[in-house]
């Protein structure tokens, strides 16, 4: 026996443990037959999400008929066949918000994902769009991500504390661009986004600007300038880039 065996049966007993957990979230039957899935998912954030983007995840447990139809919608409708770009990426950031919502419904409503709880809820359980059974991980990374359009960042929402404002009203390809500009700069309007501390010569950024600093980096030559983007006056130069811990807490209506 060599030195390096015991963990490479722990770490592939923990690979066999991953495989055996992963599961997809069951597709409902939709409930509501004849009625227009996506006027369902616009019902939902406008009943179960408030101003500051919180679900109230514990009435819509109770009433989740208008989201069973959305998810059963996405179940069945390939992204392939939509063939305008804008409307497919506006489709996808609907399907990825309206999944995750679905995803903390299966999950019990969880207080918060912990290392653990994110790699199930991210990566281990599959949710169905278009017939294919697919991690959150990978419809955002495969699919949504490919677009090259680094404000998906500022609308995808996986229902936890730090993720961008979740909004009121579904993403429309028709005026998909304006909404992605606005979202890009209501979230660095937000001080839990942006801070910028002179005594300490330091700027405080989201951390999603940290998991994705090469989505944002291929449009500006560093973060600050990319900020810079969205935000009526220019940030200082030469302070330090800090990041906010990300809050993994489920963001529910108290």
């Amino acid at each position: 026996m060599t030195r390096g065996e015991p963990p490479r049966r722990t770490f592939i007993a923990f690979l066999l443990a991953c495989v055996a957990a992963c599961s997809t979230v069951p597709v409902p039957s939709s409930a509501s037959r004849g009625a227009d899935p996506e006027d369902a998912w616009a019902r939902v954030l406008a009943s179960y999400v408030d101003t500051f983007g919180r679900v109230n995840f514990v009435a819509l447990a109770t009433h989740r008929s208008d989201l069973d139809s959305y998810v059963a919608y996405i179940a069945a409708t390939p992204p392939d066949g939509i063939v305008d770009p804008t409307r497919r990426l506006a489709y996808l950031i609907n399907a990825y918000n309206a999944l995750s919502m679905y995803n903390v419904l299966d999950s019990g409503i969880p207080e918060r994902l912990d290392f653990f709880g994110r790699i199930e809820f991210f990566r281990l359980k599959h949710v169905v769009i278009g017939g294919e059974a697919i991690s959150l991980y990978d419809l955002e990374t495969e699919k949504i991500r490919s677009f090259g359009d680094e404000r998906v960042h500022f609308a995808l929402n996986c229902m936890s504390v730090s993720c961008p404002r979740l909004p009121q009203v579904p993403f429309d390809g028709k005026i998909l661009d304006r909404q992605l500009d606005a979202a890009a700069r209501a979230f660095f309007a937000e001080p839990r986004n942006l801070t910028i501390d002179r005594s300490r010569r330091e700027i405080w950024l989201s951390e999603i600007l940290s998991f994705y600093q090469a989505d944002f980096l291929r449009r500006a030559p560093s973060l600050a300038r990319y900020v810079d983007l969205w935000r009526s006056d220019q940030l200082p130069d030469n302070y330090e880039i800090r990041f906010f811990p990300y809050d993994w807490t489920i963001n529910r209506q108290p």
